[in-house]
């Protein structure tokens, strides 16, 4: 039976199971006050993460990674506190923040390290709570280091409600942190085959999903199509959307859909992408079981893509109708 074929079925939820997705954290945004982080720096077993040039500050003295520091700790390295980030609250109300630490990383006390994040979430360096936190964190800290500024008068701006927002100090414009969606999607033809294409910046072998960012004014499901034709020259018809991903690189939602395609014909753009192709689902079983015979790969179950990819290969597609 083809997958045109056969009766739609729920694929089962996979956004738990990408990077950056289980975070525990209350986040209680609408409640905060002026006094939020006070409060928060003030209770006695609040944690910090502490980003430092652009990676996060990790200590190595004990059996595994531990990204969270006490705020005396945050102190001793110097922490401008006054403009943490409240992340949110743990099931028993602990604060967790974030802030920026000004040491330099190549002069670091041997107990700590600094750590790119991409790395840190895809080797699995730190359970998937504080892996989401992390994220949360990297999202919330790029966006305060844009927006220091108004974008009405040009005064500088100041952190509010405890980091999840900012207000100006010279007019009342207030600006709230920022979330890109991007569509990421698998497309296939209802008959066994999809469409993988590769960037110039993606490893040797490596081949991914189709993404593009949304576009002001445009739907989901228009924006699949329309990245597809921009990037494949295929045109789209039904579009399914069913997972999604913070990606905090810098600050992205990444939004995983089927879409099953109307034409076969494949036109990529040569400036996105350096190669794109059709895949039968046998090459595609290969190529997640690292058994392809020229040793072609695709992402990691830490990437929504791979997720994508699994459900076609299983032939758990739902984007036929």
């Amino acid at each position: 039976m083809s997958d045109s074929e056969k009766p739609a079925t729920a694929l089962p939820q996979i956004s738990r199971r990408t990077g950056f997705s289980r975070n525990s954290l209350r986040r209680d945004g609408e409640l905060r006050t002026e006094e939020s982080l006070a409060a928060a720096l003030g209770h006695p077993a609040a944690s910090a993460y502490l980003s430092a040039g652009g990676k996060w500050l990790v200590k190595t003295d004990g059996p595994g990674l531990a990204a969270d520091f006490t705020i005396d700790e945050a102190m001793a390295l110097g922490v401008a506190l006054d403009e943490a980030i409240l992340l949110g609250f743990d099931a028993g109300d602990v604060p967790a923040l974030a802030a920026l630490a000004p040491v330099p990383v190549d002069a670091l006390p041997p107990h700590l390290s600094a750590m790119d994040l991409r790395a840190i979430a895809m080797e699995g360096r730190v359970d998937p709570d504080t892996e989401g936190r992390l994220g949360q964190a990297a999202h919330l800290v790029q966006w305060h280091a844009k927006t220091r500024f108004c974008g009405v008068c040009g005064a500088p701006t100041r952190n509010a409600a405890a980091g999840y927002r900012r207000e100006c100090t010279a007019c009342d414009n207030v600006v709230f942190p920022r979330t890109d969606p991007v569509t990421i999607m698998l497309v296939h033809d209802g008959e066994g085959n999809c469409i993988l294409g590769r960037q110039p910046r993606f490893p040797e072998n490596f081949w991914s999903c189709l993404a593009g960012f949304v576009e002001p004014g445009e739907t989901l499901e228009d924006a699949v199509r329309r990245e597809t034709m921009e990037e494949a020259g295929v045109g789209v018809g039904a579009v399914e959307i069913v997972a999604s991903q913070p990606w905090p690189f810098p600050g992205n939602l990444m939004i995983g859909c089927l879409a099953l395609a109307t034409s076969r014909d494949i036109t990529f753009d040569t400036t996105e992408l350096e190669a794109c192709r059709w895949f039968s689902r046998a090459e595609v079983q290969a190529m997640l079981g690292a058994r392809h015979e020229t040793g072609l790969m695709v992402p990691k179950p830490f990437a929504i893509a791979h997720h994508l990819i699994k459900a076609f290969a299983e032939d758990d597609l739902t984007a036929t109708r």
